[in-house]
């Protein structure tokens, strides 16, 4: 199985991709995998938790975190987290390039999907990446 944790802000965008994915057109590759698509309410982590803890909960319960592009504003961004913690086996972060145009544009969604999907499909190669850009 494979557990996507959509960020606290972007659980439209995980939501229309799901949808996209259950679609005709990549049903398959989506039930292959055992997609499974968990929101912050779902693991039990508070919308106030910090990048660092984020990140650190993902690689210990093995969830790709989807987000947008977070900042480094300080020793707990995401950003930082990874810089510092990050190692060859460490599962990386999928991060949009444009979140708000996953929403607006379902030609663009549909790239957004077909590289999420290529990435899973071959996702030992990007452990120790940290961050892998959607699309």
């Amino acid at each position: 199985m494979i557990a996507l944790l959509a960020d606290v802000n972007v659980g439209g965008q995980v939501a229309r991709l799901i949808a996209l994915m259950r679609g005709d057109y990549w049903r398959e590759v989506f039930e292959h995998l055992d997609m499974r698509a968990l929101t912050f309410q779902d693991v039990g982590l508070a919308v106030t938790t910090s990048d660092a803890q984020v990140w650190q909960f993902c690689q210990r319960q093995q969830f790709y975190l989807l987000t947008n592009n977070r900042n480094d504003d300080g020793p707990d961004s995401l950003e930082a987290t990874i810089q510092a913690h990050n190692t060859a086996g460490s599962l990386p972060v999928f991060t949009f390039s444009d979140g708000n145009r996953i929403l607006q544009n379902k030609d663009y969604a549909q790239r957004v999907v077909e590289s999420l999907l290529d990435h899973l499909l071959r996702i030992d190669q990007f452990h120790g990446a940290g961050r892998l850009y959607l699309p």
